[in-house]
């Protein structure tokens, strides 16, 4: 099977050395993705496109699986599925197209485009109508209409060979990936950050994935499963990090030391300055979030502003002026809502009333509480992955199921926050209560009775069974989940 790759338009009207070097980039990209599906693929550069070509004997699954992977690759504005033949006479050339496109003509309006590259002693025109009046007289066509027909038949004719276009499949469209410098994304699996990181993909960025995990094991997991979909499917032309950064003992310090209503910007400050790090050590120019204008108290303008302040790194945010619901669908669009759907939104730092623009001055007052020696150890204990080579005990960890606590004489432990329980306390008649708030449970709990059964409680349900899991994964068997 041969398959023409048509580049995306932006590359062609790009000086010479530079759609050179783009097209020079997009065929070895194309190597690289398509040699683990099939090892003896053949990628040609040409000017004009990009020609693939798998063996005579490659099984139709396998050029299925190629095809589809074209359709992924950054830089292809349209995949050319072609069947190819010697160029001969205007009968032949009939005759080749008819056994291409002969059953599908039947009842159905058709044209004939042709392009054609060499020198020929008929014009691209001779062959389209050539070939367009022996398909109307040989098939059972409606007939031929020049405007929007049914059927639109494309042939391209290069030098000695003749080629018919079996189908066309839209390609991804923007720059090779490599083509652009490499950023460093801060992911938390849901549906903002996987699709800021999948444009930035698209334009030819080659996506570092940051992640400061607040939830555990299990919602590392998750962000795992998601960020290897994305690299997979749309980014596995090149070798890429997972970088993982403890942030439970920064949440804990937030929560006990930083006065309310200045929690959220402090938090995401906190992130930046740890991501700023790490971007210097990886030799990472810019920042990438998925941050919306006024989705959150924290993304307001001069909240960004004050966030943006501790890194001298660009902190680019592609979604910036987006429609939630339009983020939603592009998520579903690329794949990744489903993972998003099933993701905790591990909500670990939310004022009860968020300052929406928080001044400077207070801001820093706020701030000067918070330990820094929290954060340096933070950034020491992160960890580097390969993309490539990510592992987790269990794609389904989100879902694994929990110690069964049958004792009727557990104890419930109210992990929400101390704001939260007192609003609006646990009170219940057959059990005994006590109030643990989550940033503390991981370190509180190896200090509890351990001939006693435990039970976490949080209002919806999400942070209760991530810590659980996460208390399961450090050896703890005496806890579960309650359920009222």
């Amino acid at each position: 099977m041969k398959f023409i790759v048509k580049l995306f338009p932006e590359i062609t009207i790009k000086t010479k050395p530079v759609r050179q070097l783009m097209t020079k980039s997009l065929a070895q990209n194309l190597r690289n993705v398509l040699r683990p599906i099939c090892a003896e693929v053949k990628v040609h550069n040409d000017w004009d496109a990009i020609r693939v070509r798998t063996p005579d004997d490659t099984a139709e699954v396998v050029n299925e699986a190629v095809a589809q992977a074209l359709e992924c690759v950054p830089g292809i504005s349209q995949v050319q599925a072609v069947l190819e033949f010697p160029l001969t006479d205007f009968d032949a050339m009939v005759e080749a197209t008819l056994s291409v496109w002969g059953e599908a003509l039947a009842g159905k309006t058709f044209c004939v485009r042709c392009k054609r590259i060499g020198e020929h002693d008929f014009t691209s025109i001779d062959v389209e109508r050539y070939v367009g009046g022996g398909l109307n007289q040989k098939s059972q066509a409606a007939g031929v209409r020049l405007k929007n027909p049914d059927l639109e038949i494309r042939l391209e004719i290069k030098h000695n060979r003749f080629y018919v276009v079996q189908n066309k499949r839209p390609g991804l469209g923007g720059y090779p990936l490599g083509t652009q410098e490499s950023v460093l994304t801060l992911v938390s699996g849901g549906f903002d950050s996987t699709v800021a990181a999948f444009q930035m993909l698209r334009r030819g960025v080659k996506n570092h994935f940051l992640f400061f995990n607040l939830g555990g094991a299990a919602h590392e997991n998750g962000v795992k499963e998601v960020t290897y979909y994305l690299w997979k499917k749309y980014g596995a032309s090149h070798k890429t990090h997972f970088i993982s950064v403890p942030f439970e003992g920064v949440v804990e310090e937030i929560l006990t030391q930083v006065e309310d209503r200045y929690m959220g910007v402090v938090l995401k400050r906190m992130m930046m300055r740890a991501a700023e790090r790490i971007a210097e050590e990886q030799n990472i120019p810019a920042l990438v979030t998925g941050e919306c204008l006024a989705q959150v108290s924290s993304q307001t303008m001069p909240n960004l502003n004050l966030i943006d302040e501790v890194t001298d790194r660009m902190v680019i945010r592609p979604l910036i002026v987006s429609d939630k619901p339009d983020i939603i669908d592009q998520a579903r669009a690329i794949g990744t809502a489903s993972f998003a759907e099933r993701m905790p939104e591990y909500c670990g730092v939310i004022s009860r009333k968020p300052n929406a623009a928080c001044k400077r001055p207070a801001l820093l007052e706020a701030e000067a509480a918070f330990d820094m020696a929290v954060l340096e150890a933070a950034i020491a204990e992160r960890r580097i992955e390969n993309v490539d080579q990510l592992s987790w005990a269990d794609v389904e960890s989100l879902n694994q199921s929990l110690p069964v606590i049958t004792d009727a004489k557990a104890i419930v432990i109210d992990v929400r926050h101390p704001t939260e329980a007192e609003a609006e306390p646990l009170a219940l008649a057959d059990r005994d209560v006590m109030q643990i708030p989550f940033y503390s449970l991981n370190r509180r709990f190896a200090e509890l009775d351990a001939s006693k059964q435990y039970l976490l409680y949080c209002d919806k349900g999400v942070m209760s069974k991530l810590h659980a899991l996460h208390l399961q994964d450090a050896g703890f068997t005496n806890v579960g989940v309650y359920r009222a």
